[in-house]
């Protein structure tokens, strides 16, 4: 189990998970078109040795049958309902954005409300680009964790002033890492939200309830008023960065839509040509010892599997944050970090 007293706990989320970083880079940080062309491409190569390799010869199944016109039959009905599911996603996308005028002005009401209490917190108007917003909260947090350790440094307990001082390096040290992750970070790609997860502020509030209990006798007025202003500005990061996953989960739906939705029309085209046209005379001879009728035939499969692949390496990013940030408040959902 983790030491509740441990206050330097892991931070970024490839620690916190304690998984491989090449896993989490595939996951999460690698470009879903890289990763849907390499799906796509292990798919061509699979196909293409399997069918060389196994008998009868994939030649002589063809010449036999209508192999081709199945296979690719069935392909152009998975791309039409594939395709439709998708404008169905992106339609339920859509509907949250629309509504009668009462839900929307209850919905402007709470962002501004929101805005307010971010106003508030960090002495200036709210920022409008997303990655700043987010790097003055971290800011203000980083600013208020010194102001906790430098009273604290008076205190006469040295275990709270150990403790603290701990604490202190940690929260500033994983606040300057992920204000520079931040720092000129666009929304629409995956940095602002990847580096967003890397600030483990729901530990933090733990701690500083644990501090704030642990050694109340210990703290004066002042010094408890420090623990909570640190814990507001902690807790509000959390809504803030949900609303940030938000608002991404929404933009890469709408991604893939478009992007589905694009790729449909040639593999629609590649399955109906295969259908009408292709046959075991088609394309003769072969290349390196692969028959060119195996290479044609895996390439077109390759092609009609792009949208799924697509679909695929989207939805694995958008379900591996949502695992990732289930709980808002201080909750250890991970085995790793028990």
């Amino acid at each position: 189990m983790t030491d509740e007293t441990d206050t330097s706990t892991a931070n970024t989320m490839r620690e916190r998970a304690g998984e491989s970083r090449i896993k989490l880079w595939v996951l999460l940080r690698a470009n879903r078109l890289l990763v849907s062309t390499v799906l796509t491409s292990a798919v061509f190569v699979a196909f293409v040795v399997a069918v060389s390799v196994l008998h009868p010869p994939f030649s002589r199944q063809i010449e036999s049958g209508d192999m081709i016109d199945t296979m690719f039959s069935t392909m152009i009905t998975v791309i039409v309902t594939g395709t439709t599911l998708v404008v169905t996603i992106g339609q339920l996308v859509l509907a949250q954005e629309n509504g009668p005028l009462g839900d929307q002005r209850e919905r402007m009401a709470s962002s501004m409300e929101f805005r307010d209490f971010t106003e508030e917190l960090i002495g200036a108007p709210s920022p409008v680009d997303p990655s700043e917003f987010l790097r003055q909260i971290i800011g203000i947090t980083a600013q208020r964790t010194t102001a906790l350790r430098e009273s604290i440094d008076k205190n006469d307990n040295e275990n709270l002033r150990e403790e603290v001082n701990e604490f202190a390096e940690s929260v500033i040290g994983n606040a300057n890492t992920v204000r520079d992750q931040l720092e000129g970070a666009q929304f629409g790609s995956f940095d602002v939200l990847f580096a967003a997860l890397n600030f483990n502020y729901s530990w933090k509030i733990f701690q500083v309830e644990r501090l704030a209990n642990e050694y109340e006798e210990s703290l004066n007025e002042e010094e408890r008023g420090l623990l909570d202003d640190l814990k507001t500005a902690l807790s509000m990061f959390g809504p803030a960065r949900e609303h940030i996953k938000t608002l991404y989960f929404q933009w890469a739906l709408i991604d893939l839509s478009q992007m589905i939705l694009y790729a449909a029309v040639p593999a629609l085209a590649v399955a109906g040509i295969m259908v009408a046209i292709v046959d075991a005379g088609t394309f003769p001879g072969s290349t390196l010892g692969l028959d060119h009728i195996i290479l044609v035939v895996g390439g077109a499969f390759a092609v009609t599997l792009v949208p799924f692949m697509l679909f695929v390496s989207y939805v694995l990013r958008i379900l591996t944050v949502a695992k990732r940030t289930l709980a808002i408040e201080p909750l250890l959902l991970r085995g790793s970090q028990r």
